[in-house]
């Protein structure tokens, strides 16, 4: 089975240096999967941020709680690439998937606006599951950033 891929882009209201804080935090990165689910920092990185952490190493086990408190999977993080306020890379497997690939790309509209493009692959151990997961995480993807949006209107 191949890896199943989509891109969805957005433009924030706000700086690309703001929008990039933001998204590299992991309490940033909460506030956008909320209420649907929340992740759990692996032990030791609870100060850290994606452009803080080291390159192409486990960082740990991430469990993520659907609804916030319900035990649902877990990410074995593995960022992968990073140039701060342009991208960032994760590879990683999960419980579910034998292959997770999301890649977040920030671009500069103009001084106040920035283009937030997320691009995911992801191949799910059990191949049958391909494609009825595939409009559920496109689903996500467009949540979190309307949560992104929302928090940067309301600032």
């Amino acid at each position: 089975m191949s890896v199943r891929t989509f891109r969805h882009t957005s433009t924030i209201a706000a700086p690309l240096d703001e929008v990039w804080r933001r998204v590299t935090d992991f309490e940033g990165i909460n506030d956008e999967l909320m209420p649907v689910m929340r992740m759990r920092v692996p032990p030791g990185l609870r100060d850290a941020t994606i452009d803080t952490v080291p390159l192409g190493v486990p960082l740990g086990r991430s469990w993520i709680f659907y609804l916030g408190f319900l035990p649902l999977e877990y990410d074995d993080l593995v960022i992968t690439e990073l140039a701060p306020g342009s991208h960032f890379q994760e590879a990683s497997s999960m419980a579910s998937m034998r292959r997770w690939m999301h890649r977040r790309e920030l671009h500069a509209v103009d001084a106040d606006r920035t283009e937030v493009t997320d691009v995911v692959g992801f191949e799910p151990r059990l191949p049958l599951l391909a494609s009825p997961l595939e409009p559920v995480i496109r689903r996500l993807f467009v949540h979190r950033h309307r949560q992104l949006a929302r928090h940067f209107a309301n600032s």
